[in-house]
């Protein structure tokens, strides 16, 4: 099979479907880092329309002046088609796609009449690299839809991989009745799990890996990809702010790899201050590379406003390319002998959080001053404050006991932990394998916490 014609499902594909059949459908921005695979499912969609008009505000920059006579949108077709006679306009039978948004924010305000007009299907897409998104937020308020895409889960591995709907439904009953998986089960759902840390969501280094069947030439293509992001930090950010965001973001592996995995700003540079760092944490998390979970004041609901925002975690938001940023002989190590020696926590720690990130959740941990007591995710269910533990090994989750059976925390009545081995329940605590941890916002919708 030639890799032109491989294409990864998406759950974006699904989403796309039930956009375009809804009875009141707004234009749709869909946001997302760079390289996750937005244009391609936003054009393989495409082809259930008659007509489909493709922008691209980077290789077209012509098209940048189609707003001069107006936003309405038979001004802006009218100099589409002045550019370029090709593109045709079928009402009710096209959907226009302006890609690259951050380029030309200012069609953003077209969607306001292209909705009132209402007869073509508009997306935009672009990265979040570079989008000035309150001005696109202003420009359309009140007349878009918005979509955040992400790279894959691994629920989208594991369809690239050949597993089904009926297979993935029977992993989330195993976790409702608790009932453990078998050594079968637990071996290639385990080794699947271990291919995606290595592999990580990014569309082509997936695809490449489902066609070779092995890991020749990812390293090199995750390499390639981190770099590319680097070079989207000199071309977007300005003056001192470029040096400062790719110390930030290089300095993660290595604050990660701490016992302390709380990012110190002190350690970026000599005299580095947070005031002065923290607009570059900012802009990494609204480019999509990274994600940020902040400490909570107190291990209690509600969640939101109940934290320090100068104190948080900051991880990768893709797995594989934390790794591709190890040094050479971690990378070794890794992938010749499954071994990742003091980074483990951190590995699983990042994979859970970008778990947790993909099912819609903020990320929050507790680390208690001047005590033990630390725990690293924390999520709402529908009546309590769940706290979940990621452990490298099998052992004891001393602070998950401490919060569940505390008197101290009345919104804690369970808890859950992720780990490498098999399904258990012990004293409040729900023990799942790591590669269950996809399923967490089903199972948790299914069961009464």
């Amino acid at each position: 099979m030639e890799a032109e014609e491989y294409y990864l499902h998406r759950k974006t594909d699904d989403f796309l479907l039930d956009w375009k059949n809804s009875k009141d459908k707004y234009p749709l921005i869909i946001k997302g880092a760079r390289q996750i695979g937005k244009t391609k499912t936003i054009l393989r969609f495409a082809a259930s329309y008659e007509s489909c008009v493709y922008i691209n505000f980077v290789t077209d920059e012509k098209f940048r002046k189609i707003t001069k006579d107006g936003y309405e949108p038979d001004s802006v077709i009218k100099n589409i088609t002045l550019l370029d006679s090709d593109k045709k306009f079928i009402p009710g039978k096209t959907l226009i796609v302006f890609d690259e948004l951050q380029e030309f924010p200012e069609i953003a305000t077209s969607l306001k009449f292209f909705k009132i007009q209402n007869q073509y299907d508009v997306i935009c897409s672009g990265s979040l690299l570079g989008i000035n998104y309150k001005h696109i937020e202003s420009n359309s308020v009140g007349y878009k839809e918005e979509y955040e895409m992400t790279s894959l889960d691994f629920e989208e591995f594991l369809w690239a991989k050949g597993i089904g709907q009926e297979r993935i439904d029977e992993m989330l009953e195993h976790m409702k009745s608790l009932k453990p998986f078998s050594e079968l089960e637990m071996q290639v759902y385990s080794s699947y799990f271990k291919d995606f840390c290595i592999t990580g969501g990014m569309p082509a280094i997936v695809k490449s890996y489902i066609l070779n069947g092995n890991f020749e030439g990812i390293l090199h293509r995750q390499k390639t990809l981190v770099s590319d992001y680097k070079q989207d930090v000199r071309k977007y950010a300005v003056g001192i702010e470029q040096t400062r965001i790719l110390s930030v973001l290089e300095h993660i592996p290595v604050q990660l790899s701490k016992e302390n995995k709380k990012f110190q700003i002190s350690k970026v540079a000599k005299g580095a201050r947070y005031k002065d760092y923290w607009g570059c944490v900012e802009w990494l998390r609204d480019a999509g590379i990274i994600n940020v979970a902040f400490c909570m004041n107190f291990p209690e609901l509600p969640l939101k406003g109940n934290y320090d925002d100068s104190k948080y975690k900051i991880y990768f938001f893709d797995t594989g390319l934390l790794i591709a940023c190890l040094d050479e002989e971690s990378q070794e190590d890794l992938r010749a002998n499954d071994n990742f020696g003091v980074f483990k926590g951190a590995l699983y720690e990042n994979i859970i959080g970008e778990s947790l990130k993909k099912q819609g959740y903020d990320l929050f941990y507790y680390k208690k001053e001047d005590s033990t007591l630390e725990e690293d995710f924390f999520i709402r269910t529908k009546k309590t404050l769940l706290p979940l533990e990621v452990k490298a090994t099998n052992g004891t989750a001393k602070s998950l006991r401490m919060l569940v059976q505390g008197e101290h925390y009345p919104d804690i009545t369970n808890g859950i932990k992720f780990i490498s081995g098999n399904i258990g329940f012990a004293n409040g605590i729900f023990t799942f394998p790591y590669f269950c941890s996809f399923l967490l916002k089903r199972y948790l919708k299914d069961v009464a916490y």
